[in-house]
C-alpha cells in the first residue's frame, strides 16, 4: 500500500507527516514507524507525527520517535504539525489542538510558528543541575566546551543514569552567551543522538536559566544547531505561564513510500 508523506522541518528537527484523518496508518506498527524514520534505508527524520480528527478541536497530533515508539510531547514536531495543518488546509492562521500532554494553542506568521506550551508549576534546582517537565522531562546543565565535547556520549551517560534509569531524559547542555541568548545542544531520548534542535529542550533551558538567576528576561533567544528558537513566558508565584516557543517551521518535500 502507498503512502503519502510530508517532510518538515524546523531548526533543523525534522519529521515525517502523514494526514491519518481517514485512519490509514497503521498506528501500532512500531518497526514500520522506525523504517520510516531511518536516514539510510527510509525517509529519515528525529519522529514521525500523525495528523489526526478531534471530536472539539481542529486536529489531534500523535507523537512517535525515531526509535518507534509513541513518545512525550515535541515542540519544534507540534509547530511543523501546525504549518502542516494549513498546508492540508485544516486550519487558517490560528488553532486549538490536542496533543499527548493536553491542548495547545497556534499561531502562524508567515515561516514562523507560535506554539503555547504547559504550564510549568516544579523546577528542580540541584548542585550541577536543573531538571524540569515541559511536556517532555529535560535535564539542563551547563557546559563551557559546548562547541567541541562528545555530546553524544555524555548524554547517553546521563540520559541512562541515575535518578533516569529506564524511563529516561532528555539532556541539554548550555552556554551562557549573555542573559539574553544562551547556546543549547540537545541529546534526545527515543533518537538515541544529539538533534540539531529540540522544541521543548529550549523551553526547558529558558525556564531553567530564569529560575537560577542566569536572566532576568523573559523573552530568550536559544542559539540550537539548525538556526535559533525564541521561547517567552511569565511567572506568577512560581508558576511559569503563557509559555510561547517560537521559530520557522518548513516543508522541505512531499512524496509516497
Amino acid at each position: 500500500m502507498q503512502q503519502t508523506f510530508y517532510k518538515y522541518q524546523g531548526t533543523g528537527n525534522d519529521f515525517v507527516m502523514i494526514d491519518n484523518r481517514q485512519q490509514t496508518f497503521d498506528k501500532n506498527n512500531t518497526k514500520l514507524v522506525e523504517a520510516l524514520c531511518d536516514r539510510r534505508f527510509g525517509i529519515g527524520a528525529d519522529g514521525l507525527i500523525l495528523l489526526e480528527n478531534h471530536d472539539d478541536l481542529d486536529f489531534k497530533m500523535v507523537y512517535y520517535n525515531a526509535d518507534g515508539n509513541e513518545s512525550s510531547m515535541c515542540g519544534n514536531g507540534g509547530r511543523c504539525l501546525v504549518a502542516f495543518a494549513k498546508q492540508l488546509g485544516v486550519i487558517k492562521n490560528k488553532t486549538t489542538f490536542e496533543a499527548i500532554d493536553g491542548v495547545h494553542h497556534a499561531i502562524i506568521d508567515g515561516d514562523i510558528v507560535r506554539l503555547q506550551m504547559q504550564d510549568v508549576d516544579t523546577i528542580e534546582k540541584h548542585e550541577n543541575h536543573v531538571f524540569l517537565d515541559t511536556g517532555s522531562p529535560h535535564h539542563v546543565q551547563f557546559e563551557n566546551e559546548i562547541e567541541t565535547f562528545d555530546i553524544k556520549t555524555k548524554g547517553a551517560k546521563i540520559r541512562y543514569g541515575s535518578p533516569y534509569n529506564e524511563t529516561g531524559s532528555n539532556v541539554n547542555f548550555v552556554k551562557k552567551v549573555n542573559p539574553k541568548i544562551f547556546r543549547v545542544r540537545t541529546y534526545e531520548r527515543g533518537v538515541e543522538d544529539e538533534t540539531l534542535s529540540c522544541g521543548t529542550g529550549v523551553t526547558a533551558v529558558a525556564l531553567a536559566m530564569h529560575a537560577i538567576d542566569e536572566t532576568k528576561d523573559n523573552l530568550i533567544t536559544l542559539q540550537v544547531q539548525g538556526g535559533e528558537l525564541q521561547v517567552s513566558f511569565e511567572v506568577e508565584n512560581g508558576v511559569y505561564k503563557n509559555v510561547w516557543l517560537m521559530g520557522p517551521a518548513k516543508l522541505v518535500f512531499k512524496g509516497t513510500v
